[in-house]
């Protein structure tokens, strides 16, 4: 055989190694990437965008529009007239659609009560908040009312005193006005179980001075095991969660007896069968 062919026959082997090794390196890359998605909370399960196991649905506003709550909630939300910015606080906010809309219907009410300001343009901040960066970019990029509208990527449970709360705090006395928690409790309750559960319901009635709160039902917590175990994905906590079937009563009876809020309204049920609680703290508590 002749050198150069030898030599060529060398050549192409090393190439052809290092192809397969390259191929090898790459197909190694993307079953690590799937192994991370798989294991990473805020992705849904397999194919299904409704299995999520924080409660981050990335069409959520198609299948429930924020008219929807805007249209259960009462005139007089607002009691007190204020001589300083109103401060909300809306808690999983996803991509901003209702928060941006609570801004809306909520401005002209204080504008009126506060007609007296120098501006009306001044008497209402909102925090949206959420824990996954995807839906906030969104929102983000969503925003007419960037001004007036912030919008922050936290995880409630683990980062009450980040910054960006107390800035917004600082505005309003240590309290927000309004508190909103829109389907978020049955997603605390299935990832931090029910000591998550009552810590996030004393934690909000310490930082609110009305509270908006729509629970989940049981039967939702059945439909999100079952959703995820169509994925082969499960909340390891839910078998050991003894508050169950009366999950309901049993936030309402928190917030009442442990919290000393007073609850001032109950909605009829939205389409998808929830009523919306309005509870207000107990001016007399001390606390």
């Amino acid at each position: 055989m002749p050198v150069w062919a030898n030599v060529f026959i060398r050549f192409y082997s090393l190439i052809s190694l290092e192809r397969r090794k390259t191929q090898a390196d790459k197909n190694l890359l993307l079953l690590q990437s799937h192994h991370f998605l798989s294991m990473d909370p805020l992705q849904f399960g397999g194919d299904d965008p409704g299995a999520v196991t924080l409660g981050n649905f990335i069409n959520y506003y198609e299948f429930h529009p924020p008219e929807e709550r805007l249209n259960l909630l009462p005139d007089n939300l607002l009691l007190d007239r204020l001589n300083r910015p109103y401060v909300f606080l809306d808690i999983g906010c996803n991509t901003g659609a209702l928060t941006t809309r609570l801004y809306e219907k909520l401005l002209p009410s204080i504008k009126s009560k506060d007609s007296c300001l120098e501006s009306s343009e001044n008497t209402c901040h909102m925090l949206g908040i959420d824990i996954d960066p995807v839906l906030i970019e969104r929102a983000h990029g969503l925003n007419t009312h960037a001004d007036r509208i912030t919008f922050a990527c936290l995880d409630f449970m683990s980062e009450r005193n980040n910054e960006v709360f107390t800035q917004h705090l600082s505005q309003c006395g240590g309290r927000f006005d309004v508190i909103f928690c829109f389907s978020v409790c049955m997603w605390i309750h299935l990832n931090h179980g029910d000591d998550g559960l009552k810590r996030f319901l004393q934690d909000i009635s310490d930082m609110a001075k009305i509270i908006v709160i729509e629970p989940q039902p049981w039967k939702c917590y059945k439909s999100a095991v079952k959703r995820l175990k169509r994925c082969h994905k499960t909340f390891p906590l839910f078998q050991n969660l003894t508050i169950r079937e009366q999950v309901e009563q049993f936030i309402e009876d928190f917030l009442v007896t442990k919290c000393f809020f007073t609850k001032i309204h109950e909605s009829l049920e939205t389409k998808w069968g929830r009523k919306l609680l309005i509870f207000k703290q107990n001016q007399d508590t001390g606390r």
